[in-house]
């Protein structure tokens, strides 16, 4: 393992370890609240968690075993994370499979980060026109968003 995503690995693991009896306790008429500047709901925003540690998944993978620079999808580009979450319909969703799910695709994104292959990490992506993104700081970038993702809920939680 790298000892550099330690903190990276240990702060996932941390958030989930804090937020998953936080979560999996909020009353639905909370979880249903639109509160947050993008107008998504908690239910929404941990979907996103999903799809963010679903897709990061994904490249991790794919940085290690294809050519770099790595031609993938960029979710997040003009708006289509929140196609995803609509498409998905997390809104509906039974939150407690939305709680474990998010749960799971963490632990697992820690399994596959405890496994990087250290020669892989100036593989780049392509994440959008002429912008560049390693796996190294792929992988860095992830606890921060998470961290973001939380605060906002916390924010809803606390208002």
């Amino acid at each position: 393992m790298i000892t550099e995503f330690h903190p990276i690995i240990e702060g996932i693991t941390k958030q989930l370890t804090l937020w998953e009896p936080i979560l999996a306790n909020l009353p639905e008429e909370v979880l249903m609240l639109r509160k947050n500047k993008q107008n998504r709901t908690i239910k929404q925003i941990v979907g996103h968690l999903i799809d963010s540690a679903s897709n990061n998944t994904h490249r991790i993978i794919h940085l290690q075993n294809q050519l770099s620079p790595l031609i993938f999808p960029n979710y997040a580009t003009y708006g289509n994370n929140d196609r995803w979450i609509a498409i998905q319909d997390y809104q509906n969703e039974d939150w407690m499979v939305i709680v474990n799910l998010w749960k799971y695709a963490n632990l697992h994104l820690v399994h596959v980060i405890k496994n990087v292959d250290p020669s892989r990490l100036d593989n780049c992506w392509e994440s959008d026109v002429n912008k560049y993104i390693s796996l190294k700081t792929c992988i860095i970038d992830y606890l921060p968003h998470l961290e973001l993702h939380l605060g906002e809920i916390e924010e809803m939680i606390d208002n």
